[in-house]
C-alpha cells in the first residue's frame, strides 16, 4: 500500500523549498531497489561522510564516479570473461548504477578502490556568506545624530 503524500498546502506557504518537495516526491516514488552492489554510508565527522562499495572483481578502469550538481553517480561496467562454463556464479561482475542524493555544498573530496572496496570522501563546504557571523552592538546615540542634523537640514 502506498500513501500519496499532498505538498500543495506546503506550496502556498513557502518559498524556496521546491528542491526539498521534489526529493520527498522521488523518494515516495522509488520502486524496489536494487540491492547489489552493497553499500555503507558512514558520518565520520560533522561535515565528513564515506561511501564504501563492495564491487569485488572490478578495476579502477571499469569503474566510474560523477557529481552532478546534487547527485552523486557511481557506475561500474566490465566486460564478461569468457574462460568457461560456470557451474556456480556467486560473485557477481553486472553492470551497475547507484545514485545518491547529495545536500547543498557536499562535493567529493577523493575517491579510491583498495581491495574490492570503493572509498568515496564527501565533505561538506559551507561558504563564508552562509556562515553564521556575530553582528557587533553599537551606540545608538552616536548613529542617530547625524541622521537628526539630515533632517533638520532639509526643514531649513
Amino acid at each position: 500500500m502506498r500513501n500519496d503524500l499532498d505538498f500543495a498546502p506546503l506550496y502556498r506557504s513557502s518559498v524556496g523549498f521546491d528542491r526539498v518537495f521534489n526529493l520527498l516526491n522521488n523518494a515516495q516514488r522509488l520502486q524496489a531497489i536494487e540491492a547489489w552492489p552493497p553499500y555503507d554510508i558512514v558520518k565520520t565527522s560533522d561535515d565528513e561522510y564515506r561511501i564504501e562499495m563492495a564491487v569485488a572483481g572490478f578495476a579502477d578502469a571499469d569503474l566510474d564516479i560523477t557529481q552532478d550538481r546534487n547527485v552523486l553517480i557511481v557506475k561500474g561496467q566490465k566486460e564478461e570473461a569468457k574462460d568457461g562454463e560456470y557451474l556456480h556464479r556467486g560473485i557477481a561482475g553486472r553492470t551497475f548504477e547507484r545514485r545518491f542524493e547529495l545536500a547543498d555544498h557536499v562535493k567529493v573530496e577523493d575517491a579510491a578502490l583498495v581491495n574490492g572496496l570503493l572509498r568515496i570522501l564527501l565533505k561538506r563546504e559551507i561558504p563564508e556568506a552562509m556562515k553564521p557571523r556575530k553582528i557587533a552592538i553599537g551606540t545608538s546615540a552616536g548613529r542617530s545624530a547625524p541622521l537628526q542634523l539630515e533632517a533638520d537640514r532639509q526643514v531649513a
